[in-house]
């Protein structure tokens, strides 16, 4: 299927039933058509409370994803048993300090990392509206907001904006009593500040730029983990604090 509406028509209407939708019926013919089904999507749960954005590797392209603000909680939320896929990653998060263009994609670091006010520890969870999720194609979970479920976000750290970077962050998870893991430099993206210029630009391109307020979160330090219903996650990024959810 190639057409955004009808596309975001049967995947909200998955989001409100429970009942997956073939990623078949859904997969748009590249990114384009990906970030238009994410439009159609958020504007029929919007409003945009923030966005996704990562890169498999330094070199690679990044891809975003819009955030519902209703998906938004802080740290210590209990989600329901609508969350089947409960999937966690570990992330840091910026808050927009400023209404950002795409001419603030080409200033330098020191300077961009003011357009930032914040930084959160954060656990994207990850859920999918789609059939099949493991087998699914990449394109399909892009216009499925790239498989978000929702994001909980810890108190904001003492850290400047300006210092946060990727390749050393030292992150620790744990799930329960059976699963822990700690990375150190796990993003795969490495530099900040590539993915948030990429982001910047692509917004502006988009047209909806990133505004003040909105949430950035940068790619997962620990990948993904999954948590069995009943658990409860928690994370620690060392020097931005801790993050906790309850299944």
């Amino acid at each position: 299927m190639t057409n955004a509406s009808e596309a975001a028509d049967r995947l909200v209407a998955a989001r409100g039933s429970g009942r997956a939708v073939a990623w078949r019926d859904i997969l748009p013919p590249d990114r384009a058509g990906a970030y238009a089904i994410q439009d159609a999507t958020l504007a029929r749960i919007g409003p945009v409370g923030g966005w996704k954005v990562g890169a498999s590797s330094p070199d690679a392209e990044p891809v975003c994803a819009p955030l519902p603000a209703s998906g938004l909680l802080a740290s210590g939320a209990r989600l329901g048993p609508e969350f089947r896929l409960r999937g966690v990653e570990v992330e840091v998060a910026l808050r927009v300090g400023r209404a950002l263009t795409a001419d603030d994609a080409a200033l330098p670091d020191p300077e961009l990392a003011r357009a930032f006010d914040a930084v959160y520890p954060a656990i994207e969870v990850v859920e999918t509206r789609l059939e099949d999720w493991t087998n699914s194609v990449a394109l399909a979970q892009l216009a499925d907001l790239q498989s978000h479920g929702a994001l909980l976000i810890g108190a904001a750290a003492t850290v400047s904006p300006a210092s946060i970077d990727l390749r050393s962050v030292e992150a620790h998870l744990s799930i329960g009593e059976d699963i822990s893991r700690r990375t150190i430099g796990g993003n795969p993206a490495g530099d900040i500040w590539r993915l948030l210029r990429w982001l910047i630009r692509h917004c502006a391109d988009r047209g909806v730029p990133l505004l003040p307020g909105q949430i950035v979160t940068t790619g997962s330090c620990t990948g993904m983990v999954f948590a069995e219903a009943g658990t409860s996650a928690r994370a620690r990024l060392a020097g931005f604090g801790e993050v906790a959810v309850d299944f």
